[in-house]
């Protein structure tokens, strides 16, 4: 369950738990959170570097150290990073205890905190140890996004763009105006979070409803993938684009590269129209700036992509893909020469 933020129902919630098995985790950089009680707090300096098994044991000898017991509850206060780490955490301590997720960045809100899918980087791998465990609840704030920079907000965004693509106007905002062209005329100039409210809400309703259709991604979940076979594969490599503070390249930058790539071979394979590569196109060299890239690079990305979670044999590249706006098609299997001419198309941007 995913909402958009209501104090009364989270009061409502926590009250079902004893007092003394109500514990927090919460990202470090964040002033402390006096809104929502917590006896137990653990406050870790989270990076995309630490979303590591070292860092699931400090959460584990956390919840011992504090007698939490599965009558527990954790609330993950944070962005993806610290939402993937504290759900695997509560889905493998004492077999699973309850969690809920408080996501404070943009991404997490739209859609690592929603869906039920927890883990952490193993060997250079994004996400290669991990569980399905869902959530008790999400709570959305968009207050929280107020203080971010506009390179956090982008980050976020393309995960929403991506959800825009999978729109088949049965997610229609309420003007009647279809997600994707609604995320299109979005000022990013000027971030208005009231105006990014609505958006926010369609986004998780659209991602909810695919979940709740196909909780354990054996078929139409695998939709959401769009743009991470590529994606992960750039982020693994860590490339430096000069947005990111420390050196690697950002999830939702390493996504929208994807969605590039993919809605290419989209057009070249499947016949999708061009348009939406065209519009994703224009918004990548206004806001998010081209990948850097080697031509050196190109074998060790199929490389990491040959060894993508999603791939059902080792020697298959597989990717979502589009037959028009709102038409997914998944387990579409691409040849090295495919991937080769999409990431040629990518950095010749």
């Amino acid at each position: 369950m995913a909402c958009i933020y209501q104090h009364t129902e989270l009061t409502r919630l926590l009250s079902r738990y004893d007092a003394d098995q109500l514990c927090v985790l919460i990202d470090d950089k964040l002033s402390p959170v006096t809104r929502h009680p917590s006896p137990v707090t653990l406050r870790l300096p989270i990076s995309e570097s630490l979303k590591t098994i070292q860092t699931v044991e400090l959460i584990w000898d956390f919840l011992l150290q504090h007698n939490i017991t599965r009558r527990g509850l954790l609330i993950c206060i944070g962005g993806g990073v610290l939402t993937d780490l504290g759900g695997f955490a509560a889905s493998t301590y004492k077999r699973g205890i309850d969690y809920i997720n408080i996501p404070t960045t943009l991404l997490a809100m739209v859609d690592a905190s929603t869906g039920g899918k927890t883990g952490f980087n193993y060997r250079g791998l994004k996400n290669c140890i991990g569980t399905f465990h869902e959530p008790v609840a999400t709570f959305i704030d968009p207050s929280w996004l107020t203080t971010l920079p506009a390179r956090d907000i982008l980050n976020g965004y393309a995960e929403m763009l991506k959800t825009g693509l999978l729109d088949n106007g049965q997610w229609a905002m309420d003007n009647g105006q279809c997600l994707w062209n609604a995320l299109l005329q979005y000022d990013l100039d000027e971030m208005n979070i009231e105006q990014l409210t609505p958006l926010i809400r369609r986004c998780i309703e659209v991602k909810s409803s695919i979940v709740a259709a196909d909780p354990q991604e054996t078929g139409l979940r695998k939709a959401l993938n769009l743009g991470h076979t590529f994606g992960h594969a750039l982020e693994e490599m860590q490339m430096v684009n000069g947005t990111s503070s420390n050196g690697t390249l950002p999830h939702g930058y390493a996504v929208l590269y994807g969605l590039i790539a993919e809605l290419y071979l989209s057009v070249t394979k499947l016949g999708c129209p061009r348009e939406p590569l065209q519009q994703l196109t224009q918004l990548m060299l206004h806001y998010y700036g081209r990948p850097v890239c080697k031509c050196s690079d190109r074998d060790k990305l199929i490389a990491l992509m040959h060894q993508d979670k999603k791939s059902e044999r080792a020697a298959e590249i597989n990717c979502t893909l589009l037959s028009d706006l709102g038409q997914p098609l998944v387990n579409c299997l691409i040849s090295q020469d495919e991937a080769n001419q999409a990431l040629d198309y990518l950095f010749s941007l």
